[in-house]
């Protein structure tokens, strides 16, 4: 999740123990929570690895992701209560603070906390629990675009933004800042995937980067 293993890379169990000071059953297990929310990937006769999703398996999930979270945007009941309000500002403050301190794991869940209760608003518990699968699907996808100091304030603005555009009902910009949001992280992923693997015949351009 915090981007520290590339695409593909195998994840050997007894280095992982090494690593983490920890026994190989507790190794089994993590392994086996990743592979169940879909960030690493078993093979028979090779063991672990990270699963990496491919440009264009990118592409797809972050267009449906853009698309279901826009769909929430528009259904959320305008004027937004106070205290749902407060409850974003307060994870948003968590978020300002872990980035100050360098606290990689803490802002990653508190990003994730901010738009679970954002994308919650719409009430739609279908839709609430589509958003939620698909983001699971690219956990570790965030962190190509959020490891730089200027990615991660401009990931602190944009939630304040939001806030901003949910206090004034300004639908429209919320939508904006959505799709806005979404846009740095696959275009980062994209660009480290194909300098590792290289460019797929006839893949489109990729452009430059920021954060989600």
């Amino acid at each position: 999740m915090l981007g520290r293993r590339q695409p593909k890379e195998r994840l050997v169990e007894q280095d992982l123990c090494d690593l983490f000071k920890t026994h190989r059953g507790d190794v089994r297990l993590a392994l086996f929570e990743l592979e169940r929310k879909g960030l690493i990937e078993r093979i028979p006769h090779r063991g672990a690895m990270v699963r990496g999703l491919n440009p264009q398996e990118v592409r797809e999930i972050y267009a449906v992701r853009e698309e279901l979270e826009v769909m929430a945007i528009r259904i959320i009941p305008f004027p937004v209560a106070p205290k749902d309000i407060n409850h974003l500002e307060e994870l948003q403050r968590e978020h300002t603070a872990a980035v100050a301190k360098g606290d990689l794991l803490t802002v990653f869940y508190s990003n994730l906390r901010f738009h679970q209760v954002l994308f919650g608003l719409c009430g739609n518990a279908c839709l609430i629990e589509t958003i939620e699968l698909l983001a699971q699907k690219v956990y570790g996808i965030r962190f190509y675009a959020n490891a730089a100091p200027a990615a991660l304030d401009r990931v602190r603005r944009d939630h304040l933004d939001m806030i901003k555009a949910l206090r004034g009902s300004r639908r429209d910009d919320l939508i904006a800042l959505t799709r806005r949001h979404l846009k740095p992280s696959p275009e980062a992923y994209i660009e480290a995937y194909e300098r590792r693997f290289g460019k797929a015949e006839g893949a489109p351009r990729t452009e430059g980067s920021s954060a989600h």
